[in-house]
């Protein structure tokens, strides 16, 4: 879309509006703005207007100054009307201004809208005093600034299409009854809003400053620091210091601190003005005068780099623009959030029915689904969302720490087998014949080293049942959201069958440690573990030997490696049973059992009251009723929440619909 098709110069059609005989709705340049320019702003005046702000950032033109850098003169030349001046207070909260242009057969209009409510103005006259109370309302004592919005529209002929967000100007320091961190409580405010890349920037800076100095420019620079989404605005140029005018133009044609967009001049009304009170007409016509007379500043007319209806015609190209570059993402935005709002209200999809057999179906759904879940979860089955991981992927990954605590036991055995055999030949060997292997050093050695897996066995078990608890109570929460009470007895019954499987799948893995600790093995399968070592280099053992000091080293060095080999051989198969039954006692007992239990538990919450209501009165007693609607008592935050995604829901689903209007202009 070329520039052509969305602009025009504004005091051409304001020259138009003021001749003898309107045919504005005929001209077909408006007829461009009505057909491309007006569309592409009402769109994102109607998404702001529903609260999608409150969920995605919008396409926005804010702007942005110290104070008493000319903004507020700006925004009073652009619109037309008076805005509230403050002697030193700065704008308490971000003014959304809504310009549209209408035929000049049309009559001026103007609305403010703030909390749902609406204010509608008749006359351009009666705009600064509705605004001021407005203000006075959102801070009542007029010290301290706010986050919401206050929307005003004005509908004229004397207007450009255009929607700007004015921000409150930049103080050091605070005035009055002005809380001391103001200026801080501004930037942060500011910060937010500015620091969004769907966010174009206007930076007012007076001309008779440093521009580099400014607050404004700093912020701008901060977090827009290739100026990509920043525009310059300077003004008072009449009040610059003579001999100032090169370094200006330095500015102007972006040598000193360049941005993307550029920079542009205004002269608005300065103090007289404020008492003269000139009619926009007239205001339009000495800025004008004041650039074309001006020696180095009349290029700049010339290049449509000053004056307010040059700004207005730069202002409406880049918004629209930007809509334009922004729209695609903003539609997939808008989508994926209605998309994701609809899977977190469902979590909320039903309240509390009110009978007593709706309650008790509602409860047993609720139960059943969540069962179905703990079975899918113990068969490894369980439905994920997002970048969540299946329990028994968690659990194989203590497991496959147990592999790592076996295989470093195995590989110390030796040494430590080594070291023990001596120990024993030099303290107990007595009686025996030499190339005699005393068996009950051989199973002191294999005892000693089963017995120190024992407790890291348990602490994998530990570890395993905290996160089968942990993944258990995120189902019920899941299940149960908003019913506290429903979830608080879930967890009871989770807590007290952790606490009976622990203590069980406990027993039966010290059980597992107190049969290796008996020293058995079938003959061929120990035959079989033997043939492995012996393939091994004899004199592996040896040179380990030989490094170990005592009598027996040159008496005895067959019946040491005899003792070491047999060892290993032994351990080996020991460990490798280990590495198998710990994990299958722990999957057993710690999470089937588990989760079978928890099953059963929690149909025995249905039990209670179901046996009651079949009995011969059909009904529940007082004390039962009670019981059940506490169970189901709903919370106040997931009422809270379901309202509020619902509204969510109701923003995007309008949203959508706004999309689909726009899409079929």
């Amino acid at each position: 879309m070329s520039k052509n098709m969305f602009t025009q110069d504004w005091s051409k059609m304001k020259k138009q509006n003021n001749g003898e005989q309107d045919k504005t709705t005929e001209h077909p340049v408006y007829r461009q703005y009505v057909g491309k320019i007006r569309p592409c702003i009402d769109l994102i005046d109607s998404l702001r207007a529903l609260g999608i702000g409150k969920d995605l950032a919008l396409p926005t033109i804010v702007v942005i100054g110290d104070q008493n850098s000319g903004k507020r003169s700006i925004l009073e030349a652009l619109s037309g009307v008076a805005l509230p001046r403050d002697d030193g207070n700065v704008t308490p909260c971000p003014l959304e201004l809504k310009l549209k242009r209408i035929p000049a057969t049309q009559a001026w209009k103007g609305k403010i809208c703030f909390c749902n409510a609406n204010t509608e103005l008749q006359n351009a006259s009666e705009v600064k005093e509705a605004l001021r109370k407005v203000q006075d309302a959102v801070t009542p004592i007029g010290s301290a600034i706010s986050e919401e919005l206050i929307s005003l529209e004005i509908q004229s002929p004397d207007v450009p299409d255009l929607t700007l967000i004015d921000l409150p100007g930049i103080v050091k320091m605070s005035v009055g009854k002005q809380p001391k961190d103001i200026g801080i409580q501004i930037k942060t405010q500011l910060k937010k809003i500015v620091g969004c890349k769907e966010t174009l920037n206007l930076v007012v800076v007076p001309c008779n400053v440093d521009i580099a100095a400014t607050e404004a420019m700093k912020m701008a620079q901060e977090v827009d620091p290739s100026g990509e989404r920043t525009l310059g605005i300077l003004t008072k140029p009449d009040l610059m210091d003579r001999g100032t005018e090169e370094f200006i133009m330095n500015i102007m044609q972006n040598l000193v601190l360049p941005l993307k967009k550029g920079y542009m001049m205004v002269k608005c009304g300065g103090q007289q003005d404020i008492y003269n009170k000139p009619t926009l007409a007239d205001a339009i016509c000495q800025e004008r005068e004041f650039f074309q007379t001006h020696s180095r500043f009349s290029i700049l007319l010339e290049e449509k780099r000053a004056t307010i209806p040059h700004l207005a015609e730069k202002l409406t190209n880049e918004l629209v623009k930007h809509i334009i570059e922004t729209l695609p993402t903003l539609k997939n935005q808008i989508h994926e959030g209605l998309q994701k709002t609809l899977r977190d209200l469902q979590k909320y999809r039903r309240s509390t029915p009110n009978t007593e057999s709706e309650k008790l179906i509602f409860l047993t759904d609720m139960i059943k689904f969540f069962n179905q879940d703990i079975s899918q979860t113990t068969r490894g089955e369980e439905q994920l969302f997002g970048n969540e991981t299946r329990l028994l992927a968690k659990i194989r990954k203590e497991f496959q720490l147990w592999e790592t605590i076996l295989l470093e036991c195995v590989e110390k055995i030796e040494k430590n087998a080594l070291t023990k055999t001596w120990q024993c030949e030099d303290q107990y060997h007595g009686r025996e014949l030499p190339a005699f292997v005393n068996h009950r050093t051989f199973e002191n050695i294999i005892r000693e080293h089963i017995t120190e897996l024992e407790e890291p066995a348990i602490l994998i078990m530990n570890s395993v049942i905290g996160l089968i608890e942990e993944n258990f109570i995120k189902l019920a929460k899941r299940h149960f959201a908003g019913f506290a009470n429903l979830i608080r007895a879930a967890k009871t019954r989770i807590e007290n069958v952790k606490e009976k499987q622990t203590a069980e799948t406990e027993r039966q893995i010290r059980t597992q440690f107190k049969m290796e600790r008996i020293l058995y093995c079938q003959d061929n399968f120990h035959i079989n573990d033997l043939k492995y070592p012996k393939a091994e280099d004899p004199m592996k053992v040896g040179n380990v030997k030989e490094s170990q000091v005592g009598s027996a080293l040159n008496q005895e060095p067959t019946i040491v490696q005899e003792m070491v080999f047999y060892t290993k051989a032994y351990f080996d198969g020991a460990t490798k049973r280990l590495s198998k039954q710990i994990p299958l006692i722990i999957l057993s007992f710690a999470l089937h059992d588990f989760g079978d239990k928890l099953q059963t538990t929690m149909l025995h919450l249905l039990e209670e009251y179901e046996a009651r209501q079949d009995s011969e009165n059909k009904t529940l007693s007082l004390t039962e009723r009670s019981r059940l609607c506490r169970l189901l008592q709903e919370d106040r935050e997931a009422d809270e929440r379901r309202n509020c995604l619902a509204e969510q829901v109701n923003r995007f689903t309008k949203a959508c619909q706004c999309l689909r209007t726009f899409n079929s202009l």
